[in-house]
């Protein structure tokens, strides 16, 4: 029979592998939901006989995961509707396996006052599909100058605060922002790169960016503004998170303020611990992303911080760019990649090679992200969302952009083989991706 749309009737899902990153529990049993909430987990739900009031979906052995929580997206709505949409970016995250996003407040018009806040949060309920927190700018309109009324945004709903695409450069700016936020116990998000020292740059700076004629973006960029935001922070006290970080001189520094006691947090995305610079071949677009991709050397940095914990959450960094964005010469091609759908299987690589346990591995994208922004989710336990998804883990598939769900499609994964799939996703109790999948008994 089909699954039944009433959110209201108790579900149990089992025969599954359940995985709860953030308990480290990993068991063979299911998941027993209520509504939107999950009422127990366990290995042996209804030990002595099956209820009748209870609809069961066997899971058939699948991995039964908390939904994944992607903190750093460009979701396009409002202003940048050609490029994506709250709609096409809630489809291509349940597609995902990903339930929640924080998404970043570079729109048209920004996101730097309530109603901005309270506009995302009001669509993306309407929508239904994956659940949406607002960052705010930290400084009106991203311009770099006034500091935007944190305390009221905070109120309003926004997670934490950041200028998205564009670092803080600055230092009065992020003196006085590390400063308003401790008022309110709230974070700065910064994106950390020298905008002088990077310039117009292309790619990574180095013996291929000189072969291909291309101007470099040094390594140096972003680890001067790492250094320098962690010298304020000495000054001001208060919480910093450092996005998409991809060069062992930033990890190396960040590693060290942690040994410190410093508030400091980070993350990095997928790109930068799957691809090098040799990704972007003979001029492909689809890998010219910011921060550019770095050396292998780099890369393999990236990995050792999330092996020791110096890295606290792989961030999708989906950033949708339209085709007339992309189909340009490289120089002159916009930044970005899209990254929704690929999150967990390129994450699931940091296990299949042997890097990561697989708790480990998804706790990077699940319990880790909710405790560091205060999130609802990322967790399978009593009384918690009914948030999660049913993974084959092994699955392989190759990402094309002909399949992607994303309205752009330009992933730098594109034509990769990868392994590791959703194969539904379940959100507040209700099924919001293929969930004829499940024979239901």
């Amino acid at each position: 029979m089909g699954i039944n749309p009433d959110t209201h009737q108790r579900r149990a899902f089992l025969n599954a592998h359940v995985l709860d990153p953030g308990s480290g529990s990993d068991i063979l049993g299911g998941v027993l939901v209520e509504g939107k909430k999950i009422l127990d987990v366990g290995q042996s739900l209804f030990s002595n006989s099956l209820p009748t009031d209870v609809q069961i979906i066997d899971c058939k052995g699948s991995y039964l995961i908390p939904g994944l929580i992607d903190i750093r997206a460009h979701l396009g709505e409002p202003g940048d509707e050609q490029k994506e949409t709250l709609a096409t970016a809630g489809r291509a995250a349940t597609a995902g396996g990903v339930t929640s996003i924080i998404c970043l407040p570079n729109t048209n018009p920004v996101i730097d006052d309530m109603s901005g806040v309270e506009f995302v949060a009001r669509r993306a309920r309407k929508l239904g599909l994956a659940k949406v927190y607002p960052y705010a700018a930290v400084t009106k309109k991203l311009e770099g100058i006034e500091i935007a009324e944190l305390g009221m945004l905070s109120e309003a709903g926004a997670v934490a605060f950041t200028d998205g695409f564009k670092s803080i450069s600055n230092s009065r700016v992020m003196l006085q922002a590390l400063n308003y936020a401790k008022t309110f116990d709230l974070m700065i998000v910064q994106k950390p790169e020298d905008l002088i020292l990077s310039g117009a740059s292309s790619m990574n700076e180095g013996e291929i960016a000189t072969r291909l004629g291309l101007t470099g973006n040094p390594p140096q960029s972003e680890v001067i503004i790492v250094e320098r935001d962690l010298r304020i922070l000495e000054i001001t006290g208060g919480k910093i998170h450092f996005s998409n970080l991809s060069t062992k001189e930033s990890i190396d520094v960040v590693r060290r303020a942690k040994e410190r006691g410093q508030n400091v947090s980070c993350d990095t995305a997928p790109p930068y611990f799957a691809l090098n610079e040799l990704a972007v071949g003979d001029y492909r677009t689809f890998a010219k992303l910011s921060p550019p991709l770095r050396a292998e050397s780099d890369r393999q940095s990236v990995i050792d911080g999330l092996k020791d914990g110096t890295i606290d959450v792989i961030a999708s960094d989906h950033c949708p760019q339209d085709e007339e964005s992309k189909r340009l010469p490289f120089s002159q091609a916009a930044s970005g990649g899209v990254g929704l759908e690929t999150l967990l299987p390129i994450t699931l690589e940091l296990f299949h090679n042997g890097h990561l346990s697989l708790l480990d591995a998804l706790s990077f994208v699940t319990s880790k992200p909710a405790k560091l922004f205060g999130l609802p989710g990322g967790r399978l336990e009593k009384n918690a969302a009914a948030d999660f998804a049913l993974v084959d883990i092994d699955i392989g598939w190759q990402v094309s952009e002909k399949t992607l769900s994303s309205k752009s499609k330009n992933s730098p994964f594109d034509g990769r083989p990868v392994q590791g799939r959703a194969i539904t996703t379940v959100i507040d109790g209700r099924f919001v991706h293929d969930p004829n999948e499940l024979a239901n008994t």
